[in-house]
Order: C-alpha cells, then sequence, then structure tokens
C-alpha cells in the first residue's frame, strides 16, 4: 500500500510539479521500507536457526531408526545368503548326476521331468524347460543332419579337386624344369591341407556344440537294440518242428572275409522272408568243428534243417525249408538285396547315419558275430598283449592274390599319407603322444619296411598273422586266429586306411559301424567305395545340372539317375547316366546317394521301445 502511494505521490509529482516538501516525505518514506525489509531479513535467519535447533534431536531419533533398520537387513541377507548356499550345494548334486546320464547317453524325458520335479522340490519354484524335453527326445531334424554331413563330405570333395589340379600343375614344373614353380605350389598344398583340417575339425566341434551327440547316441542304441531283438525273435520259434527255415551252406569257396559276407547274406534273405536261418557249417575249412566253435550259435531252440517239405530258392511262402543258393546263382533276384534298406526303418537310419546302407548290414554282422568266451578272451589278450591303445589308426594292406587281378599295388606310403593326415587333424585339438598304428596285412614284408621307413610311428601288428594270411596256409587254426585278430583290431581303431577292394577291409568297416553312432567318415579308401558283392544297383541322385567341359565327362540334370561306378578320390565320380545312357565322369559334389528302400517285414511281433 505504502508502494501504491509512492508511486501516487511519484505521479503527482511528475505531472503536478510536487512541492519540496512532498519530496521530501516521499524519501522519508523509501528509507521506512529499507529498514522494514533489513529487517525481516533478519528476523528470517534467526528463525532458521532456531528450527534447526528444535528440530535435531528428531533427527538424531531416526538416524538411530536407520540405522537399526540396516542391520536388521543385513542380518537377513546373510541369513538368506547362507540358504542360498545350501541350494546351491543341492543343486550342484542334481546337475551333476543329470551330467553323468547326459554323458552317458541316457537322458530321455523321464530323466528332464525327474530334473525338473526335484529342482521344485528344492527351490519351491515352478520350473519349465522351454520346450527341453522334447528336444532332447525328438534330437534334431533329418533334414538338419543329412546337410550337416554333406557339408562336412563337401569339404572333403573340394580338397580332392584342388589337391588333384594342383599336383598336375607341380609335375608340369617339374617336367618344364620349373623347381620355382613346383616349390610354390608344394607350399599352396601345405597350406590348403592345413585348411581342410581346420574346416573338418570346426565342423565336428559344432556337431557336438549344437548339443545333440546324446540324442545321437541314444537312438544309435535303441534302433540297434530293436535290430538285434528282431534277430534274435526270428532265430528263436516257440516250436522249430513248425518254423518255417532257410537253409545256408558256409563254404563258399573263397577266403574269410568272403565267407562272413556270405553268411550275412544268407542272414538277410532270412530276415526279409522271415524264416529262421539253419547255417550249415560241418567242416567248415576255417574251422573242422564248424561256427559254433568260434561263435555263439545263431539260435538256442531251432538249429534242425528238416521239416516236412524242402526246396531250392526261391520255394514257396508255404514251403517249410528253402537252400539257398550263394549270391552270385541267386536266380530270380529279389528287391531286399544289399545295398536295400527296410521301409519301415529308413527314416531313422537316414536321419542316424551317414551310410545307412552299411550300418544296416553291420546290424547282421554284430548278431553273426558274437564271439565265444574262449574267442573273447583270446581277443583280449592279443590286445593287452600289444598293448592296443587309442589313438590308433587301422591299417590293412592286401597283396597276395589280389594284386593285378581285382586290385592295384599300393606302396605302404600311399597308406601311410592318410595315416599322417589324421594325426595331423587330431594333433590341431589335443596333443599326440604316440602315432599308433596297427598295421594288417598278408604280405609278411610289409610291417618291418613300415617300421624302417616310418621310425617316429609305433606300429602294432604280427608278421606270423601275415604269414598265416597266404594262400597256402590260409585255412589252418593259427591262420583263424590271426585274421580275427587283425579284423578285431581294426574296426575298433578310430580311423580306417585300406582298399575297399578287401572283403576283409569291408568288414572291418561293416564292425566299426556297430560301435559307432556314425562311422561312415572313418575311413579312407586307396581303390573303391564301399560295395557288397552281388549287390543290387547302387545309385546317385543329382541334385546339381553340369555340362560336361572336359574330356570323358557327362552332362547331367536335377533329378537325373545315376549308376555310380566309383569315386575317383580327385573331385570326380564315375557313372552312367541313366537318362542320356551317357557313361564317364562328374562331379562328385554335385550327386547323392539314392537309397533303395524297399518292403522287408515289420515284426510287429517285437515291440518298439519306448
Amino acid at each position: 500500500m505504502q508502494g501504491e502511494i509512492v508511486q501516487f505521490n511519484c505521479s503527482e509529482f511528475k505531472s503536478h510539479r510536487a512541492t519540496q516538501s512532498d519530496i521530501k516525505i516521499a524519501m522519508n518514506l523509501r528509507s521506512s521500507n529499507k529498514i522494514l525489509a533489513q529487517a525481516a531479513i533478519i528476523l528470517f535467519f534467526f528463525w532458521v536457526i532456531a528450527l534447526i535447533l528444535l528440530t535435531r534431536p528428531l533427527l538424531n531419533n531416526q538416524q538411530s531408526e536407520v540405522s537399526n533398520d540396516v542391520l536388521q537387513r543385513l542380518s537377513k541377507a546373510v541369513s538368506e545368503l547362507e540358504n542360498l548356499k545350501v541350494r546351491n550345494q543341492e543343486l550342484q548334486w542334481i546337475l551333476t548326476n543329470f551330467s553323468h546320464e547326459a554323458q552317458s547317453g541316457k537322458i530321455n524325458e523321464n530323466v528332464v521331468e525327474r530334473l525338473r520335479s526335484t529342482l521344485e522340490d528344492k527351490i519351491r519354484v515352478p520350473i519349465s524347460f522351454g520346450g527341453l524335453e522334447k528336444k532332447l527326445v525328438s534330437g534334431p531334424s533329418k533334414e538338419y543332419e543329412v546337410k550337416r554331413r554333406a557339408i562336412y563330405r563337401g569339404v572333403q570333395e573340394i580338397w580332392y579337386f584342388v589337391q588333384q589340379e594342383l599336383e598336375k600343375l607341380k609335375k608340369k614344373g617339374h617336367n618344364q624344369s620349373a623347381p620355382e614353380l613346383a616349390s610354390l605350389i608344394q607350399e599352396i598344398l601345405n597350406s590348403g591341407k592345413e585348411h581342410e583340417i581346420v574346416l573338418l575339425n570346426d565342423l565336428q566341434e559344432l556337431s557336438s556344440m549344437e548339443g545333440h551327440d546324446a540324442w545321437r547316441t541314444t537312438e544309435s542304441r535303441a534302433l540297434s537294440d530293436l535290430v538285434q531283438r528282431r534277430l534274435h525273435y526270428l532265430q528263436n520259434p516257440v516250436d522249430c518242428s513248425k518254423a518255417r527255415k532257410l537253409v545256408c551252406n558256409l563254404n563258399k569257396s573263397c577266403g574269410y572275409g568272403c565267407q562272413i559276407h556270405h553268411a550275412a547274406y544268407c542272414f538277410i534273405m532270412a530276415y526279409a522272408t522271415k524264416r529262421t536261418l539253419i547255417l550249415n557249417s560241418k567242416k567248415w575249412r576255417y574251422h573242422r568243428g564248424g561256427w559254433e566253435k568260434v561263435f555263439l550259435p545263431l539260435s538256442d531252440t531251432c538249429t534242425d534243417p528238416s521239416g516236412l517239405d524242402r526246396s531250392n530258392w526261391p520255394g514257396t511262402n508255404e514251403t517249410q525249408v528253402i537252400e539257398l543258393p550263394i549270391v552270385d546263382m541267386l536266380s530270380p533276384r529279389p528287391p531286399f538285396l544289399p545295398l536295400a534298406i527296410p521301409r519301415d526303418l529308413s527314416e531313422r537310419m537316414i536321419r542316424l547315419h551317414g551310410d545307412p546302407q552299411v550300418w544296416w548290414i553291420g546290424q547282421f554282422m554284430k548278431y553273426l558275430l558274437r564271439y565265444q568266451p574262449e574267442t573273447q578272451k583270446m581277443l583280449d589278450q592279443a590286445k593287452e598283449k600289444m598293448n592296443f591303445k587309442t589313438p590308433v589308426v587301422g591299417v590293412h594292406v592286401r597283396r597276395t592274390d589280389k594284386v593285378g587281378t581285382e586290385a592295384a599295388f599300393h606302396s605302404i606310403d600311399e597308406y601311410m599319407l592318410f595315416v599322417a593326415d589324421f594325426f595331423n587333424k587330431l594333433e590341431m585339438k589335443e596333443k599326440v603322444a604316440v602315432r599308433r598304428v596297427y598295421l594288417a596285412s598278408d604280405d609278411p614284408s610289409v610291417l618291418p619296411e613300415a617300421k624302417k621307413k616310418y621310425p617316429d610311428y609305433e606300429f602294432l601288428g604280427d608278421v606270423s598273422i601275415a604269414k598265416g594270411a597266404a594262400v597256402a596256409t590260409r585255412y589252418t587254426d593259427s591262420s583263424l586266429r590271426g585274421i580275427l585278430v587283425d579284423i578285431h583290431m581294426l574296426a575298433h581303431s578310430d580311423h580306417l586306411v585300406c582298399t575297399f577292394s578287401s572283403q576283409v577291409c569291408r568288414l572291418a568297416y561293416e564292425i566299426m559301424q556297430t560301435l559307432h553312432p556314425d562311422a561312415s567318415s572313418k575311413f579312407k579308401s586307396l581303390d573303391d567305395i564301399y560295395y557288397y558283392g552281388g549287390q543290387g544297383p547302387h545309385q546317385q541322385t543329382a541334385i546339381y545340372s553340369h555340362k560336361a567341359h572336359r574330356t570323358g565327362e557327362i552332362s547331367m540334370e536335377i533329378g537325373d539317375v545315376l549308376g555310380i561306378a566309383g569315386n575317383h578320390w580327385d573331385g570326380y565320380s564315375k557313372g552312367i547316366n541313366e537318362r542320356t545312357k551317357q557313361s564317364g565322369l562328374y562331379p562328385s559334389f554335385k550327386a547323392v546317394d539314392k537309397f533303395n528302400i524297399v518292403d522287408f517285414p515289420v515284426y510287429s511281433e517285437v515291440a518298439v521301445a519306448a
């Protein structure tokens, strides 16, 4: 209000020319206002001080309460940490036991459910594994597994091609007196090989990292168990006198590997016709006492070959006893000869294994070659005596009667090249203390030669076995023991280097499939691809088109069926295009196996394990 008065008086002064006395009054009023403002500031300051003094006791009480609250919370936290420590120990115990089951391949839906319920009981909180149960049970898709293995083979095939082409250039450099060029190419070859090794190792590690190894182990056991139970059912009828039978004479005029393959062919025929196999092995040339002196009997209930009626192959469905000829004389030829696989198991086989045709044959070998206790003891002793340990590469060098007729001569250096590849690849991941090789041969000179030329390797083997494998002494008891040892050690090696033209090599490879979920890539053949004597057609399907641009090549379109004759291990395979009837070379990576899927009996009497 005083301000308004001052403002009013000022206005009058300006407009009406105020007198000197009016000016004096206005100045006095301004001075009074200033004094009042200063007094107000002083009073406010004292009020703040008084407020602080009055509230200080209250603040001290609150700080005391806060301190007590903090101590209580800390005590509670320590108690909770102790509880968590106990729970953590319990969880570690649970997960340790769970991991043991995972490593042993025993993970299934029941195991996962038990883990879930145990965890819930311990921590009292609902738990969901987000579909882990289904993932563990179902595993990877078939398409995923097929593509994963195709990439692995693709890396190998591209290296076969590049290596072969560079070797050709290096040879030209030597012929044209260009040592610098040849030396440069060799450096490229060495570096390229390292690249291939790293890529293959990475692919194998990736396969293990995605968590499906437990499924592969479990599925391999389950599928093999199903086939073995079917074979046991087939071979042990309730009433042998009424059982339908297939009689097979073991004494085929050939070597041990050939005779075992003959027995397996008979067994496959028995499975396909749902007849109990009677293996006639009297006076077997490899053991006069017969099959059962070396291996367990094929049946516990039915070994009598007699029946109400008898016929040679093919007989009729009602014929009780049918005699089977050797595969070379079989007529008519049924569709289920190797390399056929059964339709009811084909999806699982193709998903699980890189070569389901070999896996299928391996299952018959698994049942056939069950050793008698004495045989098993002999093999165990031989293994212990020679200090057979992993890592080890099995090498089989076939010479004598094969060379110049069914197979070409291969020097020990050719085999050792791939042995070195295996160990170089392994040493990229881990330290290898000893480069160990099990060397089997029918030529006694091979083992001493290898030991002399490659002193950095430890060679296991027995020259006496090689002497017994010679044609003149092939059918003696000592020869049988030798061939049993050789095949057993070759099959139990980590990798196999041999020639698939040899029955012994192929037999070891077939047995190897029964020892791993998938051993289809654990080999190197110096000549043929895998085949089975007397087999049906081996076909491939073109998955990429190809236009022939080199001498000897053939063209193909996507979907063309190719009858494959062999892989040259240089990036090319040889075969015939069944659409164009052209025969020649085509890039191996542009075609995949066409599986011969056939309707076998489904053996509904044998339950599929849950």
